[in-house]
C-alpha cells in the first residue's frame, strides 16, 4: 500500500502568510485599542480584548486555509458547528466590535488588504467619533425612591403629595409588606424637577413618614436616611 503525503500549503506564499497574519494583527489590536479607549461602563475585560486579537488572527487563518475551495468552507461549517460558547456577552457594542474583527480578517485571510486597513480604520473613527460626542445619548436621569411607612395608614396619598412638588413624573413600581407586617415599602422611579437635590425629597418625604427610612437611588450615588 503506497502512502503519500500532500502538502497544500504552496497554494499560497509564505509572504501572503506573513502579511495576512500580521496586518489582521495589527488592525486586530488597533480596535482592541478603540474598544478599550471608547469602553464607558464598569464591565471592560482585559480578557474579550485579548481574544480579540486572536479572533482576527484567527478568522484570517481559516480563510487562508478555505481559499476558494467550497469543499472546505462545508467541512468547516460542519467542523465548527459542534463548538459551543457559553459566555455571555455583557454589552450590545461588544458583539459589533467582534463583527468587526471577523470581517477584518475575513479580508485580511482573503488577501483584500486594502480594504481591510480601510475598512478597520474608518469604523475606528466612526466609534471614536460618536463615543467623543456623545452621540444618541438619552439625557434622562431617573432615581428610585423607596419608602417606608406604618402599615394601616393611608400613607400613599401623603408621599404622592410630595412627589408632585419635587418630581416631573413618578411612577409606583412595587408595593410590599416588610418586618412581619409592620411596615409597607412604596418603591417609586421618578425624576426630578431641574433644581431639585436627592436631599430635598427626603427631607420632606421623611415628615410624612413617621421616622421610618427613605432612600433615593441615583444614577451616581446613594442618598439615604
Amino acid at each position: 500500500m503506497d502512502i503519500t503525503f500532500q502538502d497544500l500549503s504552496g497554494t499560497f506564499s509564505v509572504g501572503d502568510i506573513a502579511i495576512a497574519l500580521s496586518l489582521s494583527f495589527l488592525l486586530s489590536a488597533m480596535i482592541g485599542w478603540v474598544y478599550r479607549a471608547t469602553h464607558r461602563n464598569v464591565s471592560y475585560s482585559q480578557s474579550y480584548v485579548q481574544t480579540l486579537i486572536i479572533l482576527g488572527m484567527l478568522i484570517s487563518l481559516i480563510m487562508l486555509v478555505v481559499g476558494s475551495n467550497i469543499a472546505r468552507a462545508f467541512a468547516l461549517v460542519g467542523a465548527l458547528s459542534v463548538v459551543r460558547f457559553r459566555n455571555a456577552i455583557k454589552e450590545t457594542r461588544d458583539v459589533g466590535f467582534i463583527f468587526l474583527v471577523m470581517g477584518v480578517g475575513m479580508a485580511c485571510g482573503t488577501r483584500f488588504y486594502t480594504l481591510a486597513i480601510a475598512a478597520a480604520v474608518a469604523i475606528s473613527l466612526i466609534i471614536v467619533v460618536m463615543y467623543r460626542f456623545n452621540w444618541f445619548a438619552l439625557n434622562v436621569q431617573r432615581q428610585v425612591v423607596k419608602v417606608q411607612v406604618p402599615a394601616g395608614g393611608n400613607h400613599t396619598a401623603d408621599i404622592q403629595d410630595v412627589l408632585v412638588r419635587y418630581t416631573t413624573e413618578f411612577e409606583l413600581v412595587s408595593l410590599e409588606s416588610i418586618r412581619a407586617g409592620a411596615l409597607t415599602e412604596l418603591m417609586y422611579t421618578v425624576r426630578l424637577k431641574k433644581g431639585t437635590e436627592p436631599g430635598d425629597l427626603i427631607s420632606a418625604l421623611s415628615e410624612r413618614t413617621s421616622g421610618q427610612r427613605v432612600t433615593v437611588l441615583t444614577g451616581y450615588d446613594q442618598t439615604d436616611l
